[in-house]
């Protein structure tokens, strides 16, 4: 994320998240330890980790697909890693509180993913590698606007904003400079791709992970289809019922024998109904 955005958020104890897993959740202090790890190795070592690991889209469409995942975990200085994974901390501890570790950790590596895919399709020409873990920190982003979407937040620390507003007021910012400001950079189109990979994901179930995403739709027509189903199913037997009922009635007056063809089918049909449930028992 670009340096000049500065944030902080209130309000944590108004029944989101529970700090149950206290101020470094498991997911987010791996993420710290590994982006840490990864700059200061950066630091250290003459090999050009960037050049190999960082996410150039002329190579990733010749290969290199494992750089749609490393070039995450890179950062150009040390105000880029520190602005990112202060957001990450930030908005990302409520989000592993409420979504549980592994469904948290599995969001953010499909956000940025996602993001770098966006960024090889977008960018697929260029050798310039793209690093950081601005497109995932994004998705978190979104996430939190989606979770608590009133929750106040602070840009630059003292200009109030509601949680959703924040969420789209970065992604116009980005669409705007994804077209004006193309040789900042910045990957704007990576912080696109990191809101819009989240939002779909989200927007494909009800709650995430619950069905594996790419098919979650299914599920959910699924779901509804046998609603439907069940609800024709109650209301077919509730009119067969209501049918005995008064073939039952016609008998108390005039007896069985009086009845006519289709009362009397009406009760046979009845008969086997109940026999078939009988047998499913």
């Amino acid at each position: 994320m670009g340096s000049g955005m500065r944030y902080t958020t209130v309000n944590r104890g108004e029944g989101f998240g529970s700090w149950s897993s206290g101020a470094f959740p498991p997911a987010i202090k791996a993420l710290l330890w590994a982006n840490g790890g990864m700059y200061l190795l950066q630091m250290l070592l003459s090999f050009p980790l960037v050049q190999y690991l960082g996410l150039a889209p002329a190579m990733v469409l010749k290969g290199a697909v494992w750089q749609l995942f490393t070039y995450m975990f890179l950062h150009g200085s040390l105000l880029h890693i520190l602005f990112n994974m202060l957001a990450l901390w930030m908005f990302g501890r409520d989000i592993e509180d409420v979504w549980g570790t592994r469904t948290f950790l599995k969001y953010y590596l499909i956000c940025g993913v996602g993001a770098g895919v966006v960024t090889a399709l977008v960018l697929w020409g260029s050798p310039i590698p793209t690093i950081g873990a601005s497109g995932a920190v994004f998705g978190i982003l979104l996430a939190f606007g989606m979770l608590w979407p009133d929750r106040i937040i602070y840009l630059w620390f003292f200009i109030p904003i509601r949680a959703k507003y924040m969420v789209i007021l970065f992604g116009l910012l980005e669409l705007v400079a994804s077209f004006r400001f193309t040789a900042d950079g910045i990957g704007h189109f990576t912080h696109l791709g990191g809101l819009a990979v989240g939002f779909l994901y989200l927007k494909m179930g009800d709650r995430p992970l619950r069905f594996p995403r790419p098919l979650a739709f299914v599920g959910k027509w699924r779901g509804k289809h046998k609603a439907r189903r069940l609800k024709r199913r109650w209301e077919d037997q509730r009119a067969l019922m209501e049918a005995v009922d008064r073939v039952l009635d016609r008998i108390n007056e005039v007896g069985y024998d009086q009845l006519t063809d289709d009362e009397k089918t009406i009760l046979e049909r009845a008969s086997e109904k109940l026999s078939t449930e009988k047998s499913k028992r």
